[in-house]
């Protein structure tokens, strides 16, 4: 198989949430998310790099998290069914307690049918910038509150929140996460091989 790679057909389109989540176990081996349109898109596993900053963005949330204490962090393994009918993973993302309290406990042990407020993801060499800033316009219209998108080739965070975007450039001066991230202030260079 050449990646990434999208798999349609009437039989991937039809697929109930329960039979996704089956084919995703069945395929655990592999990073798959469906798009809106119910396609099955499939990438192959993280480079080293990214799997690296990966971590460093999730370990500054965590961090910030656990001093705030106003919700939970995920990481890049986790899939999340959003309005639109998508499964989407982010590389990181953020839930306040409170979206987490309208949640049936049972949809977490599973893919919960749940946007995070807060969701980053990581643009790596592979990756089309194309269609990482139209998935965090999926992300921003199923709910998610404030986005970014990391290129670190580039040293440039496309953020989106609402209706606006804007860039971040360079990574000598942190990013801030407020209003939705109360104090967080991520340090980018962090990111830099």
């Amino acid at each position: 198989m050449i990646f990434p790679t999208t798999l349609k057909g009437k039989y991937v389109q039809a697929m109930t949430d329960e039979e996704f989540s089956q084919f995703c176990i069945e395929n655990a081996e592999l990073r798959i998310e469906r798009l809106p349109n119910r396609e099955i898109f499939v990438q192959e596993p993280t480079f080293y790099y990214t799997g690296r900053s990966n971590n460093k963005i999730l370990y500054q949330l965590t961090r910030w998290n656990i001093e705030a204490g106003l919700g939970e962090c995920v990481d890049s393994n986790t899939g999340f069914f959003l309005k639109d009918g998508s499964m989407r993973s982010p590389d990181a993302a953020w839930i306040s307690h409170e979206r987490l309290k309208a949640v049936d406990p049972s949809e977490l042990k599973k893919f919960p049918h749940l946007c995070p407020n807060f969701v980053v993801e990581l643009r790596s060499s592979s990756d089309s910038l194309k269609q990482l800033k139209e998935k965090m316009i999926e992300w921003i219209q199923n709910g998610c509150e404030l986005g970014w998108l990391i290129d670190p080739e580039t040293e440039i965070v496309h953020v989106y929140e609402g209706e606006s975007q804007s860039t971040h450039n360079g990574f000598d001066t942190p990013l801030s996460g407020e209003p939705v991230l109360p104090g967080f202030q991520f340090i980018l260079a962090d990111l830099r091989v």
